[in-house]
């Protein structure tokens, strides 16, 4: 390996491998779109109000045309306009849920992975009881006892992601632990948070910086499935899975009510999918460009 790979970060690397992954640079394209949109909602949505508790109830049901670019809902709300405020509501909760996914994770995974013996042993059997359950499971069951809403589903899908990132970083920080810089800094006196904060902590990182992308598209999906089940977002709040619920009775009438906020979903969760591949490919060691 020469010295100028040497010295290509990993984010250089996966810029590189990004200019010819035409896939990953759509879904990088795709996603700065959809988060945009949601930053603007208020000045580029057609209607505004219909971001909330406005009914037009003389406009209900109409089908997209020139005035609403994509119809209306059963009140006569705008439903271009409301998907663009869901876009605010599902990208906070993938956002809030992976933060604090990856906090509690991440801290946990690499004091199990520095410290090891008894205290990896503690850490690694409490995130074994989590990864017993099926995740969208005992999702339901939080938001079941708790009260429904935006901070339910956070609360509700957090508890049960950052297992994940625990068993990762415990990993990964367990490898880096073994380090010879890491081994020298101990000989030196350095205190271990020290150690952990300076050297474990920042070069366990990478996997988990890809794993958050690839699950960002699955908490988009989890969120979506708690509001559609009526746990998550409640009227009169923008949210994609509960416009989905609220119009699955007209599909084969009125079908715009339910496809378009679907395609919302599904569009964003894949841009997700494919960003993370990308990454993923890009950070691989095996597959850096000679």
């Amino acid at each position: 390996m020469t010295a100028v790979e040497l010295r290509r970060t990993p984010l250089r690397r996966a810029a590189d491998l990004a200019r010819g992954d035409v896939l990953a640079a759509t879904g990088l394209a795709v996603l700065a779109l959809v988060a945009l949109a949601a930053l603007l909602a208020p000045w580029i949505a057609p209607y505004p109000e219909d971001g909330g508790t406005a009914v037009h109830l003389t406009e209900a049901l109409r089908p997209p045309g020139a005035e609403h670019w994509l119809g209306t809902d059963q009140v006569g709300r705008d439903v271009l306009s409301r998907i663009l405020y869901g876009a605010r509501t599902s990208l906070f909760i993938a956002v809030a849920v992976l933060a604090l996914a990856a906090a509690v994770g991440v801290t946990l995974g690499v004091v199990a992975g520095y410290a090891g013996g008894l205290v990896r042993d503690v850490i690694m059997r409490i995130t074994d009881v989590f990864l017993a359950f099926p995740a969208l499971l005992l999702s339901l069951a939080l938001a079941v006892v708790l009260q429904p809403s935006v901070t339910t589903v956070v609360v509700a899908i957090a508890a049960t992601w950052w297992p994940w990132y625990a068993r990762l970083t415990a990993s990964v920080a367990q490898s880096v632990a073994r380090r010879g810089y890491v081994d020298a800094a101990r000989c030196l006196g350095v205190p271990a948070p020290v150690i952990v904060f300076r050297h474990v902590l920042p070069n366990s990182l990478t996997p988990v910086l890809v794993q958050l992308s690839l699950d960002a598209g699955g908490v988009i999906l989890t969120a979506a499935a708690l509001s559609y089940l009526g746990l998550g977002a409640q009227e009169p709040e923008a949210e994609w899975g509960l416009m989905v619920e609220q119009g699955q009775s007209l599909f084969t009438t009125d079908w715009w009510v339910v496809t378009f906020p679907g395609l919302a979903i599904l569009v964003t969760a894949f841009a997700f999918n494919v960003l993370g591949e990308g990454l993923r490919a890009a950070l691989d060691p095996r597959r850096r460009p000679r």
